[in-house]
């Protein structure tokens, strides 16, 4: 076993390990990729203070995201074909996940369904929903996830019409794979991954086979997707969702100053700052740009959580210390859940945590609470660089 000390160390396991077109669909973004290539290589461009001769003990990382004691303010974001990285890989990034003290959040597009997680974890974990046109199907998928005991809904609403990704259509992705002559070759290489997908609960996606109308085959299911996604979005159609789920809800894909004004008068309990991990509109700016903005915008009347480009604890950092609430991180766990299984998530979430403390203290704070913008060195014009 290779000595694991970064992100990136997971991520090249994970390439080796899992099928090419599931590692691939991880490590992409739309079109050019411009904006899933901006979303890292602006948290580069900001640069840590660095604070000598104060006190560095006692440390603290914990907090509250929604009011959900967390062991540090790291969630693990809805990731579609989870279970396709590693035979039931939701169940082992949730269980993963509660072990460690952090919220997980289950995707529509999961391979493992909301009832097969909840069955195989202890404690309450988030849904992440798409709204599709099928309105009998968005209500049953309300129903269950309800009945399943998630104590958040995450509404994504960036995702009304889908960005191509180019390498999606080449490899043909589909859970199961479809077995092309290509593909046959690659998953030859790939054992340990087909030895695992031998004894798995599911193949194919949980939440919608058997459970949307006239999908029960793959090929009613890609037929189904290419149209379902609901371009009819609006906030009317998200308040018929908040009513109807009743609880806690958070609105992820904003990027806009003035959305997060309006998702802060709707009554959200928390906005997201994302472009979808560069997976959408290509050419938007990163995430962490577009961070300082919002939280300026909204203040303190709602929660602020970003996502989009983090792969290490100095990305949490920065994005704490510019005003988000909470993080969340979906190839960063990808990659250890392909890499590893459920050890691997434990391990990523084990290096955001390490990383995160040590910087901290070397930029003399103890707490994360107490993270602010003086914490960091930002070029000059970086947030102000557009118009």
């Amino acid at each position: 076993m290779p000595i694991i000390t970064c992100i990136e160390d997971l991520k090249r396991l994970h390439k080796r390990r899992a099928p090419r077109m599931f590692y691939e669909y991880c490590e992409s973004g739309s079109y050019t990729e411009q904006t899933f290539r901006e979303n890292t290589s602006d948290f580069a461009q900001i640069r840590l203070r660095q604070k000598v001769a104060v006190d560095m003990s006692n440390r603290s990382l914990a907090g509250t995201m929604i009011g959900q004691a967390v062991t540090m303010p790291v969630a693990l974001a809805p990731v579609g074909f989870t279970g396709m990285q590693s035979a039931d890989g939701e169940i082992k990034a949730a269980r993963a996940a509660e072990a460690f003290g952090v919220p997980f959040t289950l995707s529509t597009m999961s391979i493992n369904s909301v009832e097969q997680v909840a069955a195989a974890t202890q404690k309450p974990f988030w849904f992440q929903l798409y709204v599709m046109r099928d309105e009998d199907f968005v209500d049953g998928m309300i129903a269950r996830a309800k009945k399943a005991g998630c104590s958040a809904l995450v509404l994504t609403l960036d995702l009304q019409i889908l960005g191509q990704r180019h390498k999606d259509l080449k490899n043909g992705l589909s859970a199961p794979p479809k077995l092309t002559l290509s593909t046959m070759l690659n998953l030859a290489t790939k054992w340990r991954w087909g030895l695992g997908m031998l004894g798995a609960q599911s193949r194919t996606f949980g939440n919608i086979v058997g459970h949307a109308k006239g999908v029960d085959n793959m090929g009613s299911l890609n037929a189904w997707t290419s149209e379902q996604f609901d371009p009819r979005l609006d906030w009317a159609k998200i308040a018929r969702i908040r009513d109807q789920w009743g609880g806690k809800i958070i609105l992820k894909g904003i990027l806009d100053a003035e959305d997060a004004r309006i998702a802060t008068d709707f009554g959200a309990d928390a906005i997201i700052v994302s472009n979808h991990g560069g997976r959408q509109l290509d050419g938007a700016l990163s995430a962490i740009r577009k961070l300082p903005e919002i939280v300026a915008a909204v203040g303190d009347r709602v929660e602020v959580h970003m996502d989009s480009g983090i792969r290490s604890g100095q990305d949490v950092l920065k994005a704490l210390a510019l005003g988000a609430r909470g993080t969340y991180i979906g190839r960063a766990y990808s990659y250890g859940l392909g890499a590893m299984g459920q050890a691997g998530v434990t391990k990523a979430l084990e290096i955001i945590r390490n990383e995160l403390d040590v910087s901290l203290a070397l930029c003399g704070e103890r707490d994360v609470a107490a993270l602010r913008r003086e914490n960091l060195l930002v070029p000059k014009g970086f947030f102000d660089a557009y118009e």
